[in-house]
């Protein structure tokens, strides 16, 4: 499944319609609302997660632009932070694309940025919080 986080600007003229249940309802996308200020005859800002899969997700931001709303889409980058990282080993085996792996013979984690998706699973999977993840605003709107 695709995922990426957007930042929606909507015109005040739109502030007040169902725009974004819609997704669902058209294109099969799921979304999680991260942020909202959304008033009425204001401009609204939102950072919603998309999910579903690519094209699915590209026909729902054409949408969503037909409404006039502005989108720019958000990164996430994945750090370490050594000092709180006690080599456990946890999130090895939940990295998808194995950019944390176990050094052999030394039984060390490693962490190749390079590979990094930043899907955020380690994360989650860390129980000291040694994996962060922070947002990065990219050029493109468009998955």
């Amino acid at each position: 499944m695709y995922s990426r986080i957007y930042v929606l600007r909507f015109p005040k003229e739109t502030s007040d319609k169902p725009i974004i249940c819609k997704l669902v309802q058209q294109y099969g996308v799921e979304f999680n609302i991260l942020k909202a200020t959304i008033l009425p005859q204001h401009e609204g800002l939102m950072v919603l997660e998309l999910l579903g899969h690519k094209q699915n997700v590209r026909e729902a931001l054409d949408y969503l632009k037909a409404f006039g709303v502005s989108i720019e889409a958000l990164s996430t980058i994945i750090r370490r932070d050594d000092d709180k990282c006690f080599q456990c080993g946890a999130c090895t085996g939940i990295c998808p694309t194995g950019a944390l792996f176990i050094s052999r013979p030394d039984m060390s984690v490693v962490f190749d940025p390079d590979k990094c998706t930043g899907c955020g699973l380690c994360v989650t999977a860390c129980p000291v919080r040694a994996m962060e993840v922070s947002l990065l605003q990219t050029v493109s709107s468009l998955p």
